[in-house]
């Protein structure tokens, strides 16, 4: 019509490529949680060369413990679910190696990766301090503008935040997320935390006949 204002009827954002991060809440129940506990407080742990509150166990053969054994198998349907999302097919996945790690109060970890892996998860034996909460940064690389605009004006979200906090982790959830993504532990102002961190491979992956095989 003559003189009017035409308005558009739909408004869509479409949130490109996105991470996925997942969250399994109370995989191992309490009984579970007290026999993980129970196989590696006895462990030796070596302590981080970066925080003397932080200690890690061996990397063990996930077969080698058979309570750690259980809970990996409790974890790998998750995992080859997470894998689908990451490969578009359906696989089939394997623990490959799996440690423990032992955060006292003080203590955290480090901005890291996981090398030659492809998925990547964390089963929590306690809770975890708010503070202690597993922190995923937007990758370093050159995929994003030079210039920043960060004030107390900002409201972040996906497309402008660098980083993000998991929220409430309680002992028996599992986290899982792409060995690529950058994450750190920051300092830790609650209570000793345990959890068991683990990387998973899937059997092969195929582009167009060109298969490689992982064990």
């Amino acid at each position: 019509m003559s003189g009017s204002t035409w308005n558009p009827t739909v408004v869509q954002t479409i949130g490109l490529f996105p991470t996925p991060v997942t969250r399994v809440e109370r995989l191992l129940d309490s009984d579970m949680i007290a026999k993980v506990l129970a196989d590696v407080t006895a462990a030796t742990a070596t302590t981080n060369s970066k925080s003397e509150q932080l200690s890690h166990t061996e990397i063990m053969n996930p077969q080698s413990v058979g309570s750690l054994r259980k809970a990996s198998k409790l974890a790998l349907p998750y995992v080859a679910e997470f894998g689908s999302l990451l490969f578009g097919e359906q696989l089939d996945w394997s623990v490959k190696e799996i440690w423990v790690n032992f955060l006292q109060t003080g203590g955290s970890q480090l901005v890291h990766t996981h090398a030659n892996s492809f998925v990547s998860g964390v089963l929590y034996l306690t809770s975890s301090h708010s503070s202690a909460n597993i922190v995923f940064h937007k990758s370093l690389g050159g995929t994003d503008f030079t210039f920043r605009n960060q004030n107390t004006n900002v409201r972040y979200g996906p497309y402008n935040g660098s980083k993000w906090a998991m929220p409430a982790i309680n002992a028996g959830d599992l986290v899982l997320f792409p060995s690529y993504l950058l994450h750190e532990v920051p300092i830790n102002r609650g209570d000793r935390r345990v959890s068991v961190a683990f990387n998973a491979v899937p059997s092969r992956l195929d582009s167009f006949g060109y298969t490689i095989r992982f064990s």
